[in-house]
């Protein structure tokens, strides 16, 4: 099969196109022929060998790639024969494996995926959507809430900023650049702005009249967190779960005692609740595409092109989830 694989940790050119062995099913695991598989950030930072919150760096030479959908074809031993033929989505965890064109994932961890939801759409949701789930835990949003999005074209943010208008809030979104602020625009948010313009925050105190923030999802950090949390009325949150514009590996979150709340990790964890917590959170967004209200924005790349996705994506010239479809 063909695969992307890293042989030496560093910059996106480092990513090449091999061909492999397939990969075999071991018992208790299913095989899928991908049809969609997920890039994220920190797929960028292990590529360059940079742990992050990984247990450790992956051995070279690596296939890259947590998430995947495709179809089953192929069964371990013991697995139930039910899963044969099913379309499924699964994250893998911190197991790498995804860019390729066939992989393999414990029948435990796979979804099928809904009718009506395609390949790249189940990726997207299996992680960023996830991951979006878990952080509106913490929001508390309806009628009368004013939530602000940095990156809000982003893959979390355009989910983001569905889920608030859903629920009845003003949702105003932030992007870098024109063609960004559109599509925030397109996507529902009730005022769309350049973040790269210094006039930002007066435009939304403009908007907004009297009233004021009550969430921020702050997934950026630096100075445009800064801005938005001086948006916030007394006892607004401020939900952090990132900080991309400070780099993954630099600085850190922008954060403010007795308004910032950390939302990734243990906390959201407990807050999902569930035997398996990550299992209800993927759950929660699969089913939220399903019934319609959450629709992800993809951006794809063929699997040979992976090199530049990764580019793409560590430059910030990316819309939505990243996938490469082979």
């Amino acid at each position: 099969m063909r695969a992307i694989r890293l042989h030496t940790f560093g910059p996106a050119e480092n990513l090449t196109l091999d061909e492999v062995d397939d990969p075999r099913p071991a018992p208790g695991q299913v095989s899928i022929a991908v049809r969609a598989a997920g890039v994220h950030l920190l797929d960028t930072a292990l590529r360059e060998g940079f742990r992050g919150p990984s247990p450790e760096l992956p051995a070279l030479p690596t296939v890259p790639g947590r998430e995947v959908a495709g179809v089953v074809d192929g069964l371990g031993e013991g697995t139930p024969a039910r899963w044969l033929g099913r379309r499924v989505v699964v994250h893998l965890g911190f197991a790498p494996g995804g860019y390729a064109e066939r992989a393999v994932a414990d029948a435990a961890r796979v979804h099928e995926i809904p009718a009506d939801l395609g390949f790249a759409e189940a990726v997207a949701m299996i992680g960023t959507g996830r991951t979006a789930m878990g952080i509106l835990q913490f929001a508390d949003l309806g009628p009368g809430s004013v939530a602000v999005v940095p990156a809000a074209a982003g893959g979390i943010g355009t989910l983001l900023v569905q889920y608030a208008k859903h629920a009845g809030a003003t949702v105003v979104g932030l992007a870098g650049g024109p063609e960004k602020v559109a599509r925030v625009a397109a996507n529902g948010a009730d005022l769309a702005v350049d973040y790269t313009d210094p006039r930002w925050p007066a435009e939304v105190r403009g908007h907004l009249g009297g009233d004021t923030a009550t969430v921020v999802f702050d997934g950026v950090g630096g100075d445009v967190a800064r801005a938005a949390v001086a948006l916030l009325a007394p006892g607004g949150r401020h939900l952090v779960f990132g900080w991309s514009g400070e780099g993954l590996r630099d600085g850190a979150p922008y954060l403010v005692d007795g308004v910032s709340q950390q939302v990734l990790g243990p906390v959201m964890m407990e807050r999902a609740g569930g035997e398996n917590p990550l299992r209800t959170l993927e759950l929660r967004a699969l089913a939220e595409a399903a019934a319609g209200r959450l629709t992800p924005a993809v951006q794809r790349f063929p699997l040979a092109r992976a090199a530049a996705a990764h580019r793409a994506l560590e430059t910030r010239r990316t819309t939505g989830k990243v996938v490469l479809e082979p």
